[in-house]
């Protein structure tokens, strides 16, 4: 297997491949199970939906799954998902009422010549907004207080191409509008619910940096944040390193 190849005349698109707007969680993950609205699931191992608290006050959004996530069928499972369930204790929220997704649901991977193991290949914007009526019908269903945005893929799920998570992270950003289709146009469900959004970096950096306690020590700052809005009830938060 090799880096995934578009087809010719193959639409990028999951809108066709949601249930109704009545189904819950349940319904869109069984109906996520046979989504072909982009070429990744040609050679994913399978649809990795997310899971976690339904009732979730946050929601945290990553890039896309990993080797044990696709393996597996289960979001956050790998290296980097220890390393955000211990972010997320020392910030001071619980793992256990979170729920977690992420931005593009096939693993995208390529396979070095005469090498065997799958490496990860980042999506792109096409296949991320193919993808993001997934995530929209999530929002509204599980309906967070504060969505928390690991990493660019996930930022600019939301916001667009023009996404930088070195300029936007660490502060309450106002939430997008967005539609079930992917369009904004202000009229989605999911704009109602969250206060806002707070984007950092995704847990695989930490795993990556030369300096790894600093940049762990980052993301944990920026989860703290989250863990004052939801203390503060009402969307508003304080920072006391004024950033």
């Amino acid at each position: 297997m090799g880096a995934v190849k578009v087809q010719e005349g193959q639409g990028h698109d999951a809108t066709p491949f949601l249930p109704g707007r009545r189904a819950g969680l349940p319904g869109l993950r069984k109906a996520a199970a046979r989504c072909h609205g982009c070429p990744l699931y040609q050679e994913a191992t399978q649809t990795v939906f997310g899971e976690g608290d339904t009732d979730a006050r946050v929601l945290l959004i990553g890039e896309q799954p990993g080797d044990q996530e696709d393996r597996q069928g289960r979001p956050f499972v790998g290296p980097a998902g220890k390393v955000l369930r211990r972010a997320l204790v020392d910030a001071g929220i619980d793992p256990e009422q979170v729920y977690v997704t992420n931005a593009v649901k096939h693993f995208k991977f390529t396979v070095p010549e005469r090498g065997k193991r799958r490496i990860h290949k980042a999506p792109t914007l096409r296949e991320i907004t193919a993808c993001r009526p997934w995530l929209v019908a999530e929002l509204r269903i599980v309906s967070p207080q504060v969505v928390v945005a690991l990493g660019a893929t996930a930022g600019k799920a939301l916001f667009g191409p023009a996404f930088r998570v070195t300029e936007q992270r660490g502060a309450l950003l106002p939430w997008p509008s967005l539609d079930d289709s992917g369009d904004e146009d202000g009229t989605g469900e999911a704009d109602e619910g969250p206060s806002g959004l707070v984007a950092t970096v995704h847990p695989s950096a930490v795993l990556r940096a030369t300096d790894r306690a600093a940049v762990y020590d980052g993301l944990v700052d920026d989860l703290r944040l989250v863990a004052d809005v939801l203390a503060d009830g009402d969307g508003r938060a304080r920072r006391g390193d004024g950033r």
